[in-house]
């Protein structure tokens, strides 16, 4: 094995894989990355600033000229800016993905989408509960049709009043924080900066407004609105995206599967979903899974059709369908590089561009299917939810028919898999309990578990794959902290076999013990990156069982191999909701010493939750497990 792949992977099905793509001299993101070094150290601190022709200006952060942008902008002011519009991307990625849930409920409820189904009316009548929508003597299609425009309404409303899921679903001693800060904000500073987000859309165009060039120039009501915005995601976008995709497609339920590239099979036809948008995945597995397409594929020699996830598509496939994983994000290449792919099918966020062209060196069809994320070379069949099934159709047809141009010289699949305990929303982490948190509760209260970490997402090119993850993870447990999380995080996880009952054994003694008398791993995925409002909702329930706010909690949030910009704002709606949130790679922040001050330490004082970065696992967990314990000490536990 090549010492530079080992070096790049902690995984050995991608190392095997890596070896392979130097031996064929197929380019990955590795090499990309190499590509780019030295990269621009003016953009890592985040002091770059191009937002007008007058640049691009940079800042020398050690206090050298220049000093200040051509227009007058200091670093502070630089980094601000940079960082707010990296919240509204991230805010809009995943917000728009539950604009998309809402507007295919709505469609269903009307009777105008057949293609698609309510599928969980236990989960319609708690949403509508919560929402206080009436429930009594009306059907099932009358309740998604009032829920779906309540969650619409919270895109596109005009007035400044909170938008109702952030009303409803919050905390009331969060929401009323809130409240407290803006008031106390408009005392200190004579500004007036709201944190209660008014509509999604709105607190996005806001940023973008307030950032062009000549507007906010002040780095404190730049990051409110930043904080701003992503709540109106992580109590909004995302929460609609999860509430309403359970809704149509099923709450999660434990399942067990398997994880790694060797869920491919040689003898199989094999497509790969991939992306993070349910209604498409959702139909391609139905359609592949019918037996008219298996017998089509038999029909050219293979033994049916295998179809497995990748990334987060593939954890919303795993979560409640429990379909097989091939990998993360840093798989992506690295799958179709085994040559038994017949068919990679994407829909939005975190697909390469270079998938594309790597596709072409091999039979494989690289199919895009949004007009949100076509790429060139690829194939593109557009998808249209009240075209569904059709369209599903058409795509497992083309996986089939590219079967027989595979050239069987190619095809290596390392036999690398694990086994998975998927499927832990909230709803089944209650199940799991008897139906109450309490029991969560009673464990955390005697010290059998000292607390819990939410780990979210990515994969980073620049950290040697999977091993923050794991590491992290295996640190955590071993202290009697229970890991819950999501996105490429869990993939990373169930990869390492970290998500069986054989992991109890890497667990203390008192986490040891509850795993073993539930029957559960010690560390649980919630799903896909959208799914992070999951830990929000499960992190209200606690503290409202405590009559207590979210920040008062045993709990922390850690982002280890962050890569993307909603990345950034998941970070941010953590912080805002009281959960301290580790962070590595350092954010393009330090270059603002104020900016810095801002995330790190003045927002404790106000919101309970911030930012603290650490490079290294060990670190991080020891830091972690201190903070979980002040606030055990805070709770009188």
């Amino acid at each position: 094995m090549s010492e530079l792949s080992r070096q790049r992977s902690a995984d050995p099905a991608a190392v095997e894989m890596l070896n392979l793509a130097e031996k064929e001299q197929l380019e990955t993101i590795w090499d990309r990355l190499e590509k780019q070094q030295p990269q621009c150290g003016y953009g890592q601190l985040g002091t770059c600033c191009r937002l007008c022709t007058m640049g691009p200006c940079r800042i020398d952060p050690m206090g050298e000229e220049p000093t200040h942008g051509v227009c007058g902008a200091s670093a502070d002011t630089i980094v601000a800016r940079n960082l707010a519009r990296m919240i509204a991307v991230g805010s809009s990625s995943h917000s728009d993905h539950g604009r998309s849930a809402a507007l295919l409920l709505k469609a269903v409820a009307s009777g105008e989408n057949t293609d698609y189904r309510i599928t969980d009316v236990e989960k319609l009548q708690a949403v509508a509960t919560r929402l206080e929508v009436t429930t009594e003597n009306r059907s099932y299609p009358e309740i998604a049709s009032d829920i779906a425009d309540i969650a619409l309404s919270c895109f596109g409303k005009q007035d400044d009043t909170p938008m109702p899921f952030t009303e409803k679903y919050l905390l009331p001693k969060r929401y009323q924080l809130f409240k407290d800060i803006e008031e106390q904000l408009f005392k200190t500073t004579g500004k007036k900066m709201g944190i209660l987000p008014r509509g999604i859309d709105r607190e996005i165009v806001d940023i973008l407004h307030r950032t062009h060039f000549g507007t906010d120039a002040d780095p404190l009501s730049l990051m409110v609105q930043g904080i701003r915005s992503s709540i109106a995601d992580g109590w909004g976008g995302s929460l609609i995206a999860t509430e309403l995709q359970d809704i149509l497609y099923g709450t999660p339920t434990v399942n067990t599967a398997k994880a790694n590239l060797g869920v491919l099979d040689a003898e199989w036809v094999n497509i790969i979903v991939h992306g993070h948008e349910p209604s498409l995945s959702e139909k391609v597995v139905e359609m592949a899974l019918s037996e008219e397409m298996q017998q089509a594929a038999r029909k050219l020699g293979a033994k049916g059709i295998n179809i497995v996830g990748l990334c987060c598509t593939g954890n919303e496939m795993l979560m409640r369908q429990g379909v097989d994983m091939a990998g993360n994000v840093l798989h992506s290449e690295l799958a179709i590089m085994t040559g038994a792919v017949e068919a990679m099918v994407v829909d939005v966020q975190c697909i390469y561009p270079s998938l594309a062209n790597l596709s072409n060196c091999f039979h494989t069809k690289f199919i895009t299917t949004s007009e949100q994320a076509t790429i060139p070379e690829a194939l593109h069949i557009q998808f249209e939810d009240e075209h569904a099934d059709e369209i599903a159709r058409r795509i497992v047809n083309t996986a089939i028919a590219a079967y027989p141009e595979r050239d069987q010289g190619k095809v290596y699949i390392p036999n690398i898999t694990s086994s998975a305990i998927a499927g832990f929303s909230v709803e089944e982490i209650l199940k799991t309990l008897g139906g109450s948190v309490a029991p969560l509760i009673d464990v955390i209260a005697k010290g059998t578990i000292k607390g819990v970490v939410g780990i979210v997402g990515c994969n980073n090119v620049k950290v040697k794959q999977d091993l923050y993850h794991q590491e992290l993870t295996k640190k955590l447990i071993e202290r009697d902290i229970l890991v819950i999380g999501t996105g490429c995080w869990a993939i990373g996880a169930a990869k390492a076999g970290l998500m069986n009952l054989d992991a109890q054994s890497l667990a203390g003694e008192g986490l040891k013990a509850v795993c073993q008398q539930l029957g559960i791993p010690p560390v649980l995925n919630m799903g896909s990156c959208v799914d992070c409002s999951r830990m929000l909702v499960l992190a209200g329930a606690l503290a409202a069982h405590l009559d207590v706010d979210i920040c008062d909690l045993p709990l922390v949030g850690s982002a280890p191999e962050w890569m993307t910009e909603k990345a950034v704002a998941i970070g941010t709606y953590f912080v805002s909701s009281g959960i301290p949130t580790h962070l590595w790679p350092a954010p393009p922040i330090l270059g603002s010493p104020e900016v810095t001050k801002i995330l790190t330490e003045d927002i404790k004082g106000l919101l309970g939750g911030y930012f603290f970065i650490e490079e290294g696992p060990q670190a991080a967990a020891q830091r972690m497990e201190e903070i979980i314990l002040e606030k055990r000490a805070a709770l009188g536990i």
